[in-house]
This record gives C-alpha cells, sequence and structure tokens, in this order.
C-alpha cells in the first residue's frame, strides 16, 4: 500500500500551500522542443529578467516565500536574476540542468547532468539543496537512486497522489502480469498536477503550443481544486507550479494576485516544500 504523510499545520489553518516557481528561462524551449530560434529564446528571457522580478514583487507584498525549482542551465544564463530570488529569501530546488526528459538516460548520464546542475546552483549561492523536480515530471528507472545518494530529501514531480505527500516506490513492470511494486525510497513525493501549472493552458508558439487558455478557466480550476483539499482532506498539501515566462505576463499576474488573495481568506498556509517536508508526519506516529 502506498504510505503516505500528513502536515502539520499552524493553528487556524486548513491547507498547506506550495506556490511553487519553476524559473525555466529558455531551457523549456531547447530542452523540452529544441528550439533555439531568437524568438524562442525571447519568451525564457522574458521569464527571467521581466516576469521574474513581478513574481518577487507580488509574493514580497503578501509576505509569501516559496520554492523556486530552477535548471542548472538558467543559472549559468541568468545569474542575477536567480541569485534575486535567494536574496529576497526564496528556497531554491534542482531542477535538471538543460530541461530535457531523463526518462531515457542510463545511470551515468542523468548523474552527470544532476551534478553539473548542482555545480551551477552552487555558483549563485545556492547551497544544501534538499529538494528536486524533474524535467517533464518523468523519472528513468534510476532517478530515485541518483536523487537519494546526492541528498536530495523531498521531490515534486509524480502524481500518484493529489493532496498527500508520499513515499514513492520503485516498480517492476511486468507484460505477461501485474507489476510489482518493489523498494520504498526515503523520499518524500509532493505531487504536483498537470491540472494545477500555466504552462501547458497558456505558453504559445505557432506550430508548437496553441493554447492561451482564457485566464478565468485557470482561476476557476485553481479555486475549485483547492477546495476539494480544504474541505475533504485535513492537513493535506497544494501544490502549484507557476512559470515567470507565463505566469508573469500582466493579465496573468493580476489573476494570480486574486488566487492568492482567495487562497488566504480560505485558509491557506502559505509555505516553502523545505518548510512542508519539515512539518511532515506519519499517522503511525500518533
Amino acid at each position: 500500500m502506498q504510505k503516505t504523510l500528513r502536515i502539520k499545520l499552524p493553528k487556524g489553518k486548513r491547507v498547506a500551500v506550495s506556490l511553487g516557481i519553476d524559473l525555466d528561462g529558455q531551457t523549456i524551449w531547447e530542452g523540452a522542443y529544441g528550439m533555439t530560434s531568437p524568438a524562442a529564446l525571447a519568451y525564457g528571457e522574458f521569464g527571467a529578467e521581466v516576469g521574474t522580478p513581478r513574481l518577487l514583487d507580488l509574493f514580497d507584498k503578501y509576505k509569501i516565500k516559496t520554492t523556486w525549482f530552477i535548471p542548472g542551465k538558467t543559472a549559468d544564463t541568468f545569474p542575477d536574476a536567480c541569485k534575486e530570488v535567494i536574496a529576497r529569501g526564496h528556497e531554491i530546488a534542482h531542477h535538471s540542468y538543460y530541461h530535457r526528459n531523463p526518462a531515457n538516460m542510463s545511470y551515468q548520464e542523468e548523474e552527470a547532468v544532476y551534478k553539473k546542475a548542482l555545480d551551477s546552483l552552487a555558483r549563485i549561492g545556492a547551497n544544501n539543496i534538499r529538494g528536486y523536480r524533474s524535467a517533464y515530471w518523468d523519472f528513468s528507472p534510476n532517478t530515485l537512486k541518483i536523487i537519494e545518494k546526492l541528498g536530495i530529501k523531498y521531490d515534486s514531480s509524480l502524481m500518484a497522489n493529489d493532496f498527500y505527500p508520499y513515499y514513492p516506490r520503485t516498480m517492476e513492470v511486468r507484460e505477461d502480469g501485474g507489476n510489482i511494486f518493489k523498494e520504498t525510497s526515503n523520499i518524500v513525493e509532493f505531487p504536483p498536477s498537470w491540472w494545477l501549472t500555466d504552462f501547458p493552458f497558456i505558453a504559445h508558439t505557432p506550430g508548437k503550443l496553441e493554447n492561451m487558455r482564457p485566464t478565468e478557466e485557470l482561476y476557476n480550476r485553481y479555486v475549485s481544486n483547492y477546495d476539494y483539499a480544504a474541505n475533504k482532506c485535513p492537513n493535506s498539501c497544494w501544490c502549484l507550479t507557476s512559470h515567470p515566462q507565463t505566469m508573469g505576463r500582466a493579465h496573468e499576474i493580476q489573476m494570480y494576485e486574486d488566487l492568492i488573495r482567495y487562497l488566504e481568506s480560505h485558509g491557506a498556509w502559505f509555505a516553502t516544500m523545505g518548510e512542508m517536508y519539515d512539518a511532515c508526519y506519519s499517522e503511525d506516529d500518533k
């Protein structure tokens, strides 16, 4: 059975809320879509140079600290923007180097990429990294072993739950019978969701991503999802994922502020994922 955890909440709070930020910069266009044209790279530049300061100012306004998942190449390309995130008191977590899907990487390649990103984060002053989020929200069969070996405490990539942290398990996939769960990891998983992110619904590139969904659609989905957690799932977490190059746009960031006000008035405990990790407990420990 899946082993889940609960989160000890401050008095009067209903849900632990992570307003996580993926500062992908240009890596999502290079690594995910193989696009290096000036137009594609400009999207990433907007995220680092324009969207990031807007989000940082908004978080300051509401005294919210968040976790920023930063690829190593973003740290190397936009070091000043990344250093400002640290200067404002936010947590930095690992988000690969190139933003390439690790699913088919060899153990050696994936470990090398992981270490390369750690070196880049260290150069901007981000040390003692405790959290990880994989590119594409995907793993190879070796990912858990690698991040455990290198000292990661929590991950936010897998979706075997929606509102409760859990310990992920390795799996033996069989074609001639049921799959078999194997070892349970010591990594705590804070589940993200494709329904609780912005990029796939907002980003627009002709021939690649042509979504541009209405802002109100995202807001209504987010609020409905949060309300379920608040009303049905005590001591749970709610993990939103946003990107400066999309949520930093003028019409989106105004919706984002409305969302923050709603969450604040409906029992949200805004926390970094590191703080959520520290507040986790097992019901077996009661």
